[in-house]
């Protein structure tokens, strides 16, 4: 046995440097530079465009409401270390813009989506005449997107810019084979069929890309935080029966209980299909990333509407 030390020793001290030399060549979470991105969406987005050299802490957790959802005041603490804050704008983070705020007088710098874009208004409702920050239905706008979006993350410090400029590239890439692919799914839709009923606005960037019209949601608003009136749901009934809709879609992040009331309430008979709007899921839940959450999308209205 006292043979052997020496050499199990030596063997020892080896590792001990090798996983020394390998541990100083692994960068650490305090060696990336930090991303804090409010919405789940955008947060995808920004971690296929950084992959590893960049730490990307999401605030808005998988299946929440971007327009109510709160952060924690851990969370809030680390917004304010972040070297880059990204968030959608618009209006659209209500229960968070304080933080985003905060973060900025405090030196933070800031992406705003919503600035990076043509920007549409809603057109009814009590929020006619606001902007609509719901712009990732439209996959053009997401490019517009990352193309601003780009030159901020490959300027993070300790990121190599064309690593990042590569990724950027390629996701643009998967953005344009989106768009072609979503026309191509939404062509077997007859002119008379592309009529949107949701609970809230959501779709007005998609239906002016796409060729759609909106007739109308059972929130009248853009927020989910406001509420329907009794004249508002009788409304869209009429509207319903008045333009043949065949489905009506309710948003996988609230409840879809005043939908399936609404279709009831028609004399036609009205599907009622769920559809990933606001929110990724989790994984496993069927729309853990955005190219998947639009392509799914994609198909359940082409299905609902065409048939």
């Amino acid at each position: 046995m006292s043979r052997r030390w020496p050499a199990t020793l030596a063997a020892l001290v080896v590792a001990g440097i090798a996983a020394s030399v390998l541990s100083a060549c692994a960068p650490t979470a305090g060696d990336r530079p930090l991303v804090v991105v409010s919405t789940n969406i955008l947060g995808d987005v920004v971690d296929e465009l950084v992959g590893d050299d960049v730490e990307v802490m999401t605030l808005m957790r998988p299946g929440a409401d971007p327009h109510s959802f709160e952060i924690s005041a851990q969370d809030a603490a680390r917004l304010r270390a972040a070297d880059l804050l990204v968030s959608n704008g618009l209006g659209l983070e209500e229960g968070l813009q304080q933080h985003l705020d905060a973060a900025v007088e405090e030196g933070v710098d800031s992406f705003v989506a919503g600035e990076a874009i043509e920007v549409l208004e809603y057109e009814a409702g009590d929020a006619a005449g606001t902007p609509d920050p719901h712009f990732w239905t439209d996959p053009g706008r997401m490019v517009d997107v990352v193309d601003a979006l780009g030159p901020r993350l490959s300027g993070l410090p300790r990121v190599d810019p064309a690593v990042v400029d590569a990724r950027v590239a390629d996701y643009l890439a998967e953005l344009e084979r989106l768009d072609d692919d979503m026309a191509t799914a939404f062509a077997a839709i007859p002119a008379e069929r592309r009529a949107l009923v949701t609970n809230h606005h959501v779709f007005g960037y998609l239906a002016e890309r796409c060729g759609f019209r909106v007739v109308g949601a059972a929130i009248p608003g853009g927020t989910t935080l406001a509420a329907p009136s009794a004249s508002d749901l009788a409304g869209l009934v009429t509207a319903i029966e008045d333009n043949r809709v065949r489905a009506v879609f309710a948003e996988s992040s609230s409840p879809d209980r005043l939908m399936r009331a609404l279709a009831e309430e028609t004399d036609t008979h009205v599907e009622v299909i769920e559809l990933y709007t606001e929110s990724l899921t989790a994984e496993g839940g069927g729309a853990e990333d955005y190219l998947t959450m639009m392509r799914e999308n994609t198909q359940r209205i082409a299905d609902g509407l065409a048939e």
